[in-house]
């Protein structure tokens, strides 16, 4: 399993990628929109996308990195937005291997580190992030508000 930053070239593999996180969190499938959503984070690199890519150079997983900063840290930090890998490639270690990259990638952008949040139903995920040496913020309340999009 090879992790490594996205390319252009990479945009329709990781937008059916993409397609299939968002059905995992119920959202309508819409495969050219999701393209047109990651050309954009990508053109205007206002986001970071490693990919999972296996023996047969086939993409199998992905993860987005947002910037943030921290005014009392005066430092960047990354929330780690989406993490998805395909269901052919689950329980091989790729979301492992995905994390573990973002962790070198926090050290290369000198960000303090990163944060994600999870669904408190996702099992399987909550473990991960433990095994990955994540530490579960129970202190803070976070907090949303949607415009309803």
């Amino acid at each position: 399993m090879k992790i490594r930053q996205a390319k252009i070239s990479d945009l329709s593999a990781i937008a059916l990628l993409f397609d299939q996180y968002r059905v995992f969190y119920r959202k309508e499938s819409a495969v050219v929109e999701a393209e047109a959503f990651l050309k954009a984070r990508m053109e205007e690199k206002s986001s970071v996308i490693f990919v999972a890519e296996n023996e047969e150079a086939d993409l199998c997983g992905f993860c987005q990195l947002y910037p943030l900063f921290s005014s009392t840290q005066m430092q960047r930090f990354w929330l780690l937005n989406d993490l998805f890998v395909s269901a052919e490639a689950r329980g091989k270690g790729t979301s492992k291997l995905l994390i573990e990259r973002v962790k070198v990638f926090c050290a290369e952008s000198d960000a303090a580190g990163f944060y994600l949040e999870t669904e408190k139903s996702n099992e399987i995920g909550n473990r991960l992030y433990e095994r990955a040496g994540m530490t579960l913020d129970a202190d803070h309340n976070y907090y949303s508000w949607s415009t309803g999009g």
